[in-house]
């Protein structure tokens, strides 16, 4: 198993990939996640009620400073010089509460999944910090990798 894990050298010991020699390519990812909540919390968020302030804008601008700072949050990823970072929050009833959908973008040399999912991860616990006092039994999750394009590896799509 080791021998396919690209930050585990032959001993177990764990390293940053190079990735110089590797062709710049486009490429992006995009994730998502949730945090579902009581409906009264989604209602008061909708209502822009929150004595926090503005808790979707807040998150939104989270999660993109997050897929900005990935590098200083994991240890391995590279520091990258992203293009575009997007982040979606849109009010789910069925939840009910608040779906996250991020997108990374770069031209280079090492993919943008880590970015994406790291500004989901982020804009979610921005949005349980910002709501807590109103709700400590929200919870977040459903974090994972949609797609990804570009690079050696090419395009992948999770299943629904």
């Amino acid at each position: 198993m080791m021998a396919n894990l690209t930050h585990i050298g032959a001993s177990g010991e764990a390293h940053m990939v190079d990735v110089g020699d590797k062709a710049e390519t486009s490429r992006s990812a995009t994730a998502e996640g949730y945090v579902r909540m009581l409906p009264e919390t989604l209602a008061l968020i909708r209502k822009g009620n929150a004595k926090k302030g503005d808790i979707v804008g807040t998150a939104r601008l989270a999660g993109i400073m997050a897929a900005k700072k990935t590098s200083d949050l994991i240890p391995l990823c590279h520091p990258l010089m992203l293009t575009r970072v997007s982040v979606e929050i849109t009010e789910d009833e069925a939840l009910p509460g608040l779906r996250v959908t991020a997108t990374a973008k770069l031209t280079g040399r090492t993919g943008v999944e880590m970015e994406a999912l790291t500004a989901v991860s982020v804009a979610c616990l921005t949005i349980y910090d910002m709501a807590k006092a109103a709700d400590k039994g929200m919870e977040i999750g459903g974090i994972r990798l949609l797609e990804k394009t570009g690079g050696k590896s090419g395009t992948y799509r999770a299943k629904d």
